[in-house]
């Protein structure tokens, strides 16, 4: 349905994006992880025929948008990362100035904007101002104006950051239920791992302008299968100690975070001697060790050497 075909992007000299592949079937929901500065905004603005391709194309349904990009704007509803609705009119009258750039009028209007309304759960506040909402509301009101047109294809660009619990969870719910039930096209970046494998059916992994991984979760998961996490808990933390960890033979990574330690391994070794070991010269205490299968955020660091959130 939707595919980019060596997608890249320059500024001023410098490759934001570069050669980007990636695909998006009819109703699949799709995943794009990547730390900050990875290049996902710049690639989902291409998607969306706001800024134009350095090299590369676009097809929609086997049509270059990047000539014809109405074709995309028809079907595409956005959801952007910064706020953009206006804050002194009401969550009607918003939807009502975003439902006339679509061309909706009268009853057809009216229709849409309420449908919009129940989707994200804000009909009963629909007449109060916008900047009487918490973060949480208004990212909603954000997410009623891309449903406005019943878009085939919704692109969601972080769409949860900064916002309480509850107002994540409705999103989350909303997500699920436009994918599928309605049958929409999810592209969906986020931070928070959590959310893309309760959400999506593929995943792409960025970094640096590259998509450096592709797959379901059980085929990124499968890129650890000769690895083991081990788990650590400490009585102290010691930079020392964590660079003499990396030295180890097998191991591969290792994150600290207080007095914890993530360690991906290669699979079969024993670390616990050598750690013990280490740990006696620091004068530190291993409280607790364990081993665990590798997680989605695992396999990130592996292939990034940094957390989603970095």
């Amino acid at each position: 349905m939707l595919e980019t075909i060596n997608l890249s992007k320059s500024f001023k000299g410098k490759k934001a994006v570069q050669d980007v592949n990636l695909y998006l079937d009819s109703g699949e929901s799709v995943g794009l992880l990547g730390p900050n500065g990875a290049g996902k905004s710049t690639t989902i603005s291409m998607i969306s025929s706001l800024v134009k391709p350095t090299t590369g194309e676009i097809k929609l349904n086997g049509v270059n948008i990047i000539q014809k990009p109405e074709q995309m704007r028809k079907v595409l509803g956005v959801v952007p990362q910064e706020l953009a609705i206006y804050e002194d009119l009401s969550a009607y009258e918003n939807l009502k100035f975003f439902g006339f750039i679509y061309n909706l009028k009268g009853k057809e209007l009216e229709k849409s904007i309420q449908q919009a309304l129940e989707i994200v759960g804000l009909t009963d506040r629909q007449k109060d101002l916008v900047r009487t909402f918490s973060g949480g509301m208004k990212r909603r009101v954000n997410i009623a104006a891309a449903l406005l047109h019943r878009p085939e294809i919704l692109i969601l660009d972080e769409p949860t950051v900064g916002i309480d619990p509850q107002s994540r969870n409705h999103i989350l719910e909303t997500v699920r239920m436009l994918n599928e039930l309605n049958g929409t096209t999810i592209l969906y970046t986020s931070h928070y791992m959590e959310e893309v494998e309760q959400l999506c059916d593929r995943l792409y992994v960025m970094d640096h302008g590259e998509i450096i991984a592709a797959g379901t979760k059980g085929e990124l998961l499968s890129i650890l299968s000769t690895e083991d996490t081990i788990k650590v808990e400490l009585s102290k933390m010691d930079e020392m100690f964590i660079e003499q960890v990396k030295t180890i033979e097998g191991v591969r990574k290792v994150e600290a975070s207080q007095v914890n330690l993530k360690i991906i391994a290669k699979k079969g070794i024993n670390l616990v001697s050598e750690l013990v070991h280490l740990a006696d010269q620091y004068h530190i205490q291993m409280v607790n060790f364990h081993t665990e299968s590798p997680s989605l955020e695992d396999v990130f660091l592996h292939l990034t050497g940094r957390t989603l959130r970095d």
